[in-house]
């Protein structure tokens, strides 16, 4: 039964709840068997099976008495541990909040408490989402349940790499992301599985530990482009409470799903084809055109000319907003604080011994390119190219609907790799960080496998707002790949 239930989608899961084929605590208890079977993964941080079990018999009762909140209502999910929970330990995946138990509930995860959904726990994280293979959160680095190959242990992409794990390993139905230049999507396609970030300004950021406030944006990873639809859906909604939260009502995702990409046209930009590619990160990009094109799309070249500065700025702005959102971190009121002599030596103990490596790399970096005399070379320099790779999108969507283009530069790798050169590191967000510089809605469907037997995964860019068609053509992609929904063999074995 155990296997049966956690064997759903999240879809199908809300069918069967409705049917009363089974309970919400049925399928939660499931599912925490399930996190307790896998812990070898490192995919939670803080496991929550007494909250859990309260609101799947509160699922429950509301079903039994006719009041059943939606289609989210009794489903066990996931949360990224960067979203705020009121009485739940909160880290950021970082040591410098140690301790931090908020008071209040980010929006996001208050509207999918709202609408029913079962927390399982808080999903480990790149320390802060600063990273790309959740190699550098405090709390240890997770597994990818498609490992171990060659020997090695391989990581899950990030900085969502917990809530992708736990969404392929199926110990949850689906969980919360959070994408700043690539943290849903690049892990989505490490573990092949779904994740969508949408338009920046959809989800409310209230609530949600800050990186770099003008890129964070929630998102939804499932195991389906249904199941994304679906909760996305819950998740998404003006909050007066977010500044930069657009007042627009929330469409059903759903509804655009079986619509097909026949007379929609797809934009493929020339610019991706980066110097060095790798072949199968090629061969499976043309064959997502072959299968757009085969399910009635049309398919033209377009150009983003500005691409090749994605990165480099990004890496100026990302940072320069890091240094002053995590100004905020100095021992005072909450988290870790490291005593000493004087006020300003107590500051830079607990900041010092607060923070990894990684972090503090990013926050000199931001530091750097925001004080007097560099302020114009390099950070306003960043904001006015970043306006241009944003028009460059505009301009390709005046003829197109959706851009098609490779999520990640390859498939995932060994845990320990890459850690002595953050160069290399960053590049594998090379084909993510321009749809983030320009708020734009994207999403990570599994299209196929590598040599090595890993997926790799394929991603849509649709314009402001328009997650419909986005969804859309990302169902008739998945349709068309057929990618593997069983459990990786390995995750089984732990």
């Amino acid at each position: 039964m155990t296997n049966a239930l956690t064997g759903l989608t999240l879809a199908a899961a809300g069918d069967g709840l409705a049917r009363g084929a089974f309970s919400s605590v049925e399928l939660t208890r499931a599912y925490l068997d399930a996190m307790a079977a896998a812990r070898a993964l490192n995919a939670f941080i803080t496991e929550t099976p007494e909250i859990a079990l309260a609101r799947a018999e509160a699922s429950d009762a509301r079903r039994a008495a006719g009041r059943a909140r939606g289609r989210m209502d009794g489903i066990p999910i996931a949360i990224k541990d960067l979203f705020c929970t009121e009485g739940v330990l909160t880290t950021a995946g970082s040591h410098v909040l140690d301790g931090f138990v908020p008071t209040y509930e980010s929006t996001v995860t208050a509207n999918l408490r709202d609408a029913g959904a079962v927390m399982l726990g808080k999903t480990n994280l790149d320390e802060f989402a600063m990273g790309s293979s959740n190699m550098t959160s405090y709390y240890g680095p997770v597994k990818s349940p498609w490992g171990p190959k060659d020997g090695k242990d391989l990581v899950p992409g990030g900085s969502s790499g917990g809530s992708a794990a736990a969404v392929a390993a199926r110990l949850c139905l689906g969980a919360t992301g959070t994408d700043t230049g690539g943290s849903i999507r690049q892990p989505a396609s490490f573990c092949g599985i779904v994740g969508i970030k949408p338009t920046y300004g959809r989800c409310s950021r209230w609530g949600i530990v800050a990186f770099a406030s003008s890129l964070d944006q929630a998102g939804a990873m499932t195991r389906t482009v249904e199941d994304a639809a679906i909760m996305l859906g819950v998740m998404a909604g003006h909050d007066a409470k977010d500044s930069t939260s657009m007042p627009l009502a929330v469409p059903d995702f759903t509804a655009a799903l079986g619509a097909g990409v026949r007379g929609l046209t797809v934009g493929i930009p020339r610019e991706y084809r980066i110097d060095g590619m790798s072949g199968e990160i090629d061969a499976i990009w043309r064959q997502g055109v072959a299968w757009l094109e085969a399910a009635g799309a049309r398919t033209v070249e377009v150009s983003l000319p500005h691409t090749a500065y994605a990165l480099a700025t990004y890496y100026i702005i990302a940072p320069a907003e890091a240094s002053s959102n995590l100004a905020r971190y100095d021992g005072v009121r909450f988290g870790l604080r490291v005593p000493a002599a004087s006020l300003d030596e107590m500051y830079q103990n607990t900041r010092g011994e607060g923070f990894g490596a990684e972090v503090r790399r990013r926050v000199l970096i931001g530091t750097y390119v925001l004080s007097a005399g560099y302020y114009d070379a390099y950070y306003l320099k960043a904001q006015k190219v970043r306006a241009l790779i944003a028009r460059d999108f505009a301009r390709a969507f005046e003829s197109v609907d959706v851009i098609l283009t490779p999520t990640a530069p390859s498939d995932a790798f060994a845990i320990g790799e890459n850690t002595d050169d953050p160069i290399t590191m960053y590049l594998n967000d090379v084909f993510t960080v321009p749809t983030s510089l320009a708020g734009l809605p994207g999403i990570s469907v599994p299209a196929g496998l590598s040599a090595r037997g890993l997926p790799l995964g394929l991603q849509l860019v649709g314009r402001p707002f328009d997650e419909e068609t986005v969804l859309r053509a990302a169902a008739a992609l998945e349709s068309a790949a057929g990618f593997p929904t069983t459990l990786p063999t390995s995750a089984s074995d732990r």
